[in-house]
């Protein structure tokens, strides 16, 4: 009976994203819990323990938690954005030239999986980066698909004029906290790149067109090691005030764990609002999910915006809360035995760059391994019952698909599993 009310709870909840099923074995061994579609494919199969275990042939997710505690998980946000970021800085590095087509194939994929904003290409010099000579053709190509925006990598003037003739309308720049970095990377200075960068956000606030900002190496650079957090606050807050609308935080090297992240975080919040803020992992120590969880609950100010409204959050001990609310702008004052705390109610950071089955990694930066996995990303947020409106059984069909393409097995842990666990199932 407990077991039926808890399904028929989540079945709720979960609607139409529970399909077509999802499982979480119960820890008191107590029951199974889990969600189908109308008619899922699934085999009843008992372990050295006599627990049932089910499997669908089709897809598995973890358990949506819709009620995560906050006595130990903090200020999560309930929705959070994915970038994913596999089609260009997941295929950049590789040395075989992926045929235009078989890109194509990947994005449209990818957004048939409900991904929003998937970065497509870039215009760099083919000299360069000559995986990526075809972001014209690939841009003619994707042109008419729905439902989401394709943002490309701009790194110069150059680059943006040929983006928007090929009719990109949304734009990145790539900024770094290591001087080294930043003149291996993109050969000039950290200021040298920001002067660079104005003249593109200057081009693409004339047209309306809106820039996302880098910044690498925030935690760690291969060259200088450490990078302190107070040069990551210079660079993005250049990157803000210059016009940028997002400023992507990446651990190039993927150096990064909670201890180092979160000064850096701290650092960055005081001189940008949390709101357009998105974070960016590399896999390569295996902290990559760890940071994400990190950054999914820090906590900073949301800056007015002329878009919501005006709060007044009142503590008083005698009467409780009091909310008073105008138009216009948006903040929350809260007044507490004489403490103020200027900002709105506290939420992480809500936007995570990614890439499918963790495609990636860094030319200049040998040795460090891909991005996070889009699926394990996905995975983990369903587990802390966090919307992403992505369909994880279409996004481990788009990664299957990639990796059979570059011969290789994916380094997503959840593609792994799951199919394994999938193949056994037919067994």
């Amino acid at each position: 009976m407990i077991a039926a009310r808890r399904l028929d709870k989540i079945s709720r909840l979960m609607g139409s994203r529970a399909t077509p099923y999802a499982f979480v074995k119960a820890f008191n061994k107590e029951a199974l819990l889990w969600t189908e579609s109308l008619n899922p494919k699934v085999r009843l199969l008992g372990n050295d323990d006599g627990d049932a275990v089910r499997f669908s042939t089709y897809h598995y997710s973890s358990n949506c938690n819709h009620s995560p505690t906050n006595k130990v998980l903090r200020n999560l946000p309930a929705h959070v954005k994915i970038v994913e970021v596999g089609p260009r800085d997941g295929l950049q590095n590789e040395k075989e030239i992926v045929p235009t087509s078989t890109k194509v194939q990947l994005i449209k994929m990818l957004v048939s999986s409900g991904l929003t904003v998937v970065e497509a290409t870039s215009f760099v010099s083919p000299k360069w980066v000559p995986q990526l000579a075809d972001a014209k053709d690939v841009m003619d190509a994707i042109r008419n698909i729905q439902g989401a925006r394709f943002p490309v990598l701009t790194p110069n003037l150059k680059g943006f004029e040929a983006a928007v003739s090929a009719g990109a309308n949304e734009v990145a720049i790539f900024a770094s906290a290591s001087e080294s970095f930043s003149k291996s990377n993109i050969n000039c200075s950290i200021e040298d790149s920001l002067a660079r960068f104005r003249d593109v956000v200057s081009a693409a606030r004339e047209i309306s067109l809106p820039v996302r900002g880098y910044v690498s190496c925030v935690v760690g650079c291969p060259v200088e090691g450490i990078v302190p957090p107070s040069k990551v606050a210079y660079v993005a807050k250049q990157l803000f005030d210059m016009g940028c609308s997002e400023i992507s935080l990446g651990d190039t090297i993927g150096v990064g764990t909670p201890g180092t992240v979160i000064p850096m975080l701290e650092n960055v919040m005081n001189v940008v609002p949390i709101d357009n803020l998105a974070v960016h992992f590399h896999d390569t120590y295996g902290q990559a999910l760890s940071n994400i969880l990190t950054s999914l609950q820090v906590s900073g100010p949301r800056f007015p915006s002329v878009h919501s409204k005006l709060h007044f959050l009142l503590l008083d001990l005698s009467v409780g809360w009091v909310e008073l609310v105008l138009d216009q702008v948006k903040v929350i004052l809260v007044l507490s035995l004489g403490y103020f705390r200027f900002g709105s109610i506290q939420m992480g950071i809500s936007t995570v760059d990614s890439s499918v089955s963790g495609l990636g990694g860094c030319p200049y930066a040998k040795g460090a391994s891909g991005n996070v996995a889009t699926e394990d990303v996905v995975y983990m947020l369903n587990g802390l019952g966090i919307e992403t409106n992505v369909d994880l059984e279409k996004l481990l069909l788009a990664g299957d698909f990639i990796c059979k393409h570059l011969r290789r097995p994916p380094s997503s842990k959840t593609a792994v599993a799951l199919s394994s666990m999938k193949a056994n199932s037919k067994l």
